[in-house]
């Protein structure tokens, strides 16, 4: 069971491989929030992973999603390129619900969770610009030519959840610059830097977070829906995203760990 590229998403997007089987993975961090589905993505010849971020049942809210698992999951099934879709909140009126962001930084607000795996030693990644360079381009490029106008750049703030923000930490993060909010991002990404694979954020915008504009607030009814709404369009994409990465990596993120003594021996 081996796949080139993986999906860390929604249980909606199973219907988009072919011939699928799943693979039970262990690792040393428990088990990952499901079992890996593998297949090929139609018309294109390509081993794809699909993991479900928070279970098929969304069993796991965002602060206890196992993510060490996940990832290392992944990369066991030969992952080495993850696409990583998610719902988040826009901290501005210029990108409403139903706007795709493709974030280049994040800022991490989440306490608690567990976000290296080098706990011995020192090991120190670069993470400077947390996204792959090489997936950020084609992901624009290939939303484009899908019909999409995707927002190129911003500061995705992942908060610890699972409630939404105040208005006033809503107010204080678009006054810091910051352009999107969500639970999901962190330490999804800094793990997938931590085993030398690139990673590629796809924001969906589905609400506009409480300090943007009066009203009730954001609520999870409000979130569920746009998702629903959207999900279709966002899986096709990501199926285009995936055919449109290139098949040898030539981004910096393979190089990430070089010359860096390793406490742990990767998968």
């Amino acid at each position: 069971m081996h796949a080139e590229i993986g999906v860390i998403g929604g249980s909606g997007f199973y219907s988009f491989l072919d011939d699928v089987e799943e693979v039970e993975v262990s690792t040393p961090y428990g088990p990952p929030s499901d079992p890996i589905a593998v297949g090929t993505l139609p018309g294109t010849g390509r081993r794809v992973a699909f993991l479900p971020r928070h279970g098929r049942d969304h069993r796991f809210p965002p602060h206890k999603i196992p993510y060490r698992a996940n990832l290392w999951a992944l990369r066991s099934v030969g992952v080495r390129q993850v696409v990583a879709p998610s719902a988040v909140g826009s901290l501005t009126a210029t990108y409403g619900p139903g706007t795709l962001a493709i974030p280049d930084q994040v800022i991490d607000r989440t306490s608690g969770r567990a976000q290296t795996y080098y706990d011995d030693g020192a090991v120190h990644v670069s993470f400077s610009d947390p996204y792959c360079p090489v997936g950020r381009r084609t992901t624009l490029d290939t939303a484009g030519a899908a019909g999409w106008e995707p927002v190129d750049g911003g500061t995705l703030v992942v908060i610890e959840g699972p409630r939404f923000s105040s208005r006033a930490e809503s107010r204080w993060f678009a006054a810091q610059g910051w352009t999107l909010v969500g639970m999901t991002g962190h330490p999804e990404g800094v793990l997938a830097r931590e085993l030398a694979l690139c990673y590629i954020p796809a924001c969906l915008v589905t609400d506009l977070d409480a300090g943007v504009e009066e009203g009730a607030g954001v609520t999870h009814e409000e979130v569920m829906r746009v998702f629903a709404q959207n999900v279709d369009r966002l899986r096709d994409l990501v199926g285009k995203i995936v055919a449109a990465l290139p098949t040898e990596r030539k981004c910096p993120c393979p190089q990430t760990l070089d010359g860096l003594e390793l406490p742990i021996d990767l998968p």
